[in-house]
């Protein structure tokens, strides 16, 4: 009895959870705990003297992303970098399969050496070892699958390099709130980069990032009315059929 109290308790209490937001727009997820606050207020290390040009430090121009002529794209940790997502994918597949099989078999012992008729006398009226066994099967499987996929997004995002790899590839890490009414909008977008990819105008498409992970969704009022219960999820995992 204890036990099922226990079970109610927890069940009242996960259907709870979203009592406290009652009338209250959905939060922001802070901006201070993630690898983009942590790299853009970490010091950059400073430049040796054997890394300056004899051009950097010329009055007209100089090979700064600061200056007039400069390389202007994102390139160290901290820098800030533009992604262009622009998705347009269409898949159809459709597949058809059908499988049938008939089989019989049979087996009498009609005569041998008068055995079957000296068992016949000791069997049940109507039974024989005449058809002593005879045996038919049948089975027929057919099945239709279609899938159909379309899925159009276009959105733009600033990221932040939080990495350098070794090897000259950055990590880059971006994150988007928008919060209209009662509903929040959430973008993120992580992967890798390298350097030449991105375009002089400090961007660069998702098609060009290695092990892209773009996650667009949101969470609100409207979010959680297309969300079942927790009674019917719960259903769903228990009940057998």
């Amino acid at each position: 009895m204890h036990r099922f109290a226990i079970l109610v308790l927890c069940l009242f209490t996960l259907g709870c959870e979203r009592l406290d937001r009652i009338g209250q727009a959905p939060g922001f997820n802070p901006v201070e705990a993630t690898a983009q606050h942590h790299a853009m207020h970490s010091i950059p290390l400073p430049e040796r003297a054997g890394d300056r040009r004899p051009t950097d430090t010329a009055s007209i121009w100089s090979a700064g992303q600061k200056s007039l002529l400069g390389d202007r794209r994102a390139s160290r940790r901290g820098d800030i970098l533009t992604v262009v997502i622009e998705i347009d994918d269409r898949a159809e597949m459709s597949n058809n399969s059908a499988r049938a099989r008939t089989g019989s078999e049979s087996m009498s012992v009609s005569s041998l050496f008068g055995l079957p008729q000296r068992v016949d006398r000791h069997l049940p009226d109507g039974a024989s070892m005449g058809d002593a066994v005879a045996t038919s099967g049948a089975g027929s499987f057919s099945g239709d699958g279609a899938i159909r996929r379309n899925e159009r997004l276009t959105l733009r995002v600033a990221t932040t390099i939080v990495e350098q790899l070794p090897n000259g590839v950055l990590r880059i890490e971006g994150t988007q709130e928008v919060r209209v009414n009662q509903e929040l909008r959430e973008l993120v977008v992580t992967g890798y980069v390298r350097p030449e990819d991105i375009s002089r105008r400090n961007e660069i498409t998702y098609d060009k990032i290695a092990g892209a992970r773009i996650a667009y969704g949101g969470r609100g009022l409207i979010s959680d009315v297309q969300r079942p219960r927790w009674g019917q999820d719960m259903a769903d995992i228990v009940l057998p059929f």
